[in-house]
């Protein structure tokens, strides 16, 4: 193995046009560009629409559509400004999830399975996001000074309750997940989990090609929940080296405890975003013009929603920053578990331009939205540890 710490090379110290072909590049530039540029508006326009509903009129005409006890009301006023925002974002979201990714080959599915997706989404974040600030209502009508110190703890622990919960419940409203039928390739996966020293319990395949020609795998769930999942695209496609490298590279989260940690400063990160709000709530001519008395009015709810999507947003480059060094570090262990150098710089070849990813991206997009280091990046480090 080399000597060189390959987790502190960085965009800036690779060239894309050393390692792919300039119509590749470009490709890739040509699938991207407009869909950066739709997600910033999107953004713009979810921003926009929440300030709307938060402090002008359509905050009062929804507000005026509920009825019933104040948690009722909590509940249908969350529904109505996601779905709201849904349907005005709709066009744009169709465009980006489905018709671009149509045109360009990977997506296969109908524009009624695509709607129906979404109708689930939606389904899923007005229960979700309903439960949360029901309960941050209620903390407010009943410890009126002192709520923070019942919401904070109550916002980590649901954090830490979902991370447990989505690989039962939630990713299995969108994907069928089967055990791995191929046994020698079962068997030998678990061989190198072992070696790893993270045994691997619960390895699936995913139904994605229902959905998507793309490749992908990954790690989910913490304890009894824990689990990697392979798409069966990529099981399909890849050949048996690259799958090992892949499931190296996830058995490396793993070694690492990058989901723990993950939903550990999720969990932080709920904390911190209810002691945003306390500020939020002490500036009392911003919750007057939202036109709600306080956190325990039902109305504060467009105002909550918009400053949670700002501090989402905020939070960002911290993420993306985190997510790029945890991916460095689980390749690297792929290269020290397999040492096989070659066949990880055909995967990462190989998954480069079947998801047709970004290969030479702008800096400051990839500061703030790229959770991956770039192709280039990731074979160009499996050249110097090779």
């Amino acid at each position: 193995m080399g000597s060189v710490d390959v987790t502190k090379l960085t965009y800036f110290d690779v060239k894309a046009s050393d390692l792919f072909a300039a119509e590749e590049i470009e490709r890739a530039r040509r699938y991207h560009r407009p869909l950066y540029l739709a997600l910033a508006f999107d953004w713009a326009l979810q921003v926009g629409l929440l300030g709307a509903i938060a402090f002008g009129p359509p905050g009062d005409w929804l507000g005026d559509a509920t009825g019933g006890p104040w948690w009722a009301r909590t509940l249908e006023l969350v529904a109505l400004v996601l779905a709201v925002s849904t349907l005005v974002r709709l066009p744009l979201s169709a465009w980006r999830g489905w018709a671009h990714e149509r045109r360009w080959g990977f997506s296969k599915q109908s524009l009624g399975a695509w709607l129906w997706d979404v109708a689930k989404g939606l389904v899923l974040s007005v229960l979700l996001t309903g439960v949360a600030l029901v309960g941050l209502v209620w903390t407010g009508r009943a410890w009126p000074e002192w709520w923070p110190a019942v919401a904070a703890p109550a916002a980590a622990a649901l954090t830490l309750v979902l991370s447990l919960l989505a690989p039962l419940l939630f990713e299995r409203l969108f994907n069928r997940f089967s055990p791995l039928q191929d046994e020698a390739l079962a068997r030998d996966l678990r061989e190198l989990s072992e070696r790893a020293r993270v045994p691997v319990r619960t390895m699936l395949v995913s139904d994605a090609s229902r959905r998507t020609t793309k490749h992908n795998a990954y790690v989910s769930g913490l304890g009894p929940t824990r689990r990697l999942v392979l798409f069966d695209t990529l099981l399909s496609d890849a050949p048996r080296a690259e799958l090992r490298g892949v499931v190296a590279h996830e058995l490396g989260h793993r070694r690492f405890r990058h989901v723990a940690f993950g939903t550990a400063l999720a969990m932080a990160g709920a904390v911190a975003g209810v002691l945003v709000l306390r500020l939020v709530f002490a500036w009392d001519g911003l919750v007057q013009a939202a036109g709600a008395d306080g956190l325990g009015d039902f109305r504060i709810v467009p105002l909550v929603l918009l400053v949670l999507w700002l501090l989402e947003l905020g939070a960002l480059p911290f993420e993306t920053w985190l997510s790029r060094r945890w991916e460095r570090v689980a390749d690297r262990f792929a290269l020290d578990l397999t040492s096989d150098g070659e066949a990880l710089e055909q995967m990462h070849r190989r998954l480069a331009l079947a998801n047709l990813a970004d290969l030479d991206p702008p800096a400051l997009l990839y500061a703030l939205l790229f959770t991956h280091p770039t192709p280039p990046e990731r074979i160009a480090a499996a050249r110097m540890q090779a």
